[in-house]
């Protein structure tokens, strides 16, 4: 596997490009990969979480995911747990933004209450996993400034290699390193730096399939953390598209309701 360092030595060897290239070229794929996904409307699925520590011992959750596409700013997501039952009835509702930070609510059964997520907390842990809350809603181009670093080959395909920069200054990372698919811009892997610059999370997806004949979603993801030693495993099953979900079914004011 060729690295993301030899892939951004190559391209300005080769290109002789300037800072000004690598950001236009960087911004020019993170709006076609996200030009490629528009129009899926609405997605539900279930998931299965896997927690694991360093040790190796693991715990295992069940939830289910709602998405509700939106035109003119982020989408809507609602996450909801049903097993084991210390979580069940939790929820999750986050209104992404394409401009400024997200909304989040958080639902506590055991507490019986909606808490709001500041802004400030977004970077902490969701639900002790190793996704942070601001990886849990869509990542809109919009938050982030971009730059290509070059090109990357591993698993008989070809990569592009980006850079992007939370322009949230409240955000948990200083940057991430993206790694999507010359063929279907797709997103395999993604490098997380934390606050101080060093190597946090790293972030692979896997089993990719295709719907509507056009909207690419993966069966796995796996977050592990480089400073901890601890995983998370996602694992979908059961996508569907088109179930007329509206705003009402993203209500915050029926977050305790949400089945």
């Amino acid at each position: 596997m060729r690295s993301a360092a030899a892939g951004l030595l190559s391209l300005g060897l080769a290109l002789g490009a300037t800072a000004d290239d690598a950001a236009s070229e960087g911004l020019a794929i993170a709006l076609e990969a996200d030009r490629r996904d528009q129009g899926f409307a609405d997605t539900a699925s279930t998931l299965t979480m896997t927690l694991r520590s360093k040790r190796g011992f693991s715990s295992t959750r069940r939830l289910r995911s709602r998405i509700l596409e939106k035109e003119n700013d982020g989408n809507k997501s609602l996450i909801i747990f049903d097993d084991p039952k210390d979580v069940r009835g939790t929820a999750l509702l986050s209104f992404t933004h394409k401009q400024g930070p997200d909304d989040q609510w958080l639902y506590l059964p055991a507490l019986k209450r909606v808490k709001r997520i500041a802004s400030s907390n977004q970077s902490g842990p969701f639900m002790g996993s190793e996704f942070a809350y601001e990886d849990m809603g869509s990542q809109e181009v919009e938050k982030y400034d971009y730059r290509l670093l070059g090109e990357d080959t591993f698993d008989d395909r070809e990569h592009f290699v980006l850079e992007r920069t939370p322009r949230d200054r409240k955000s948990g990372y200083t940057r991430q390193v993206v790694w999507l698919d010359k063929m279907a811009y797709r997103t395999w892997k993604i490098d997380y730096f934390d606050r101080k610059g060093a190597l946090l999370k790293t972030l692979t997806a896997t089993g990719y399939q295709q719907y509507l004949a056009k909207h690419w979603r993966p069966n796995r993801m796996d977050m592990v953390n480089h400073q901890t030693g601890k995983t998370t495993t996602l694992e979908w099953t059961g996508y569907t598209f088109g179930n007329g979900f509206t705003d009402r079914d993203f209500d915050r004011n029926r977050l305790a309701q949400a089945r």
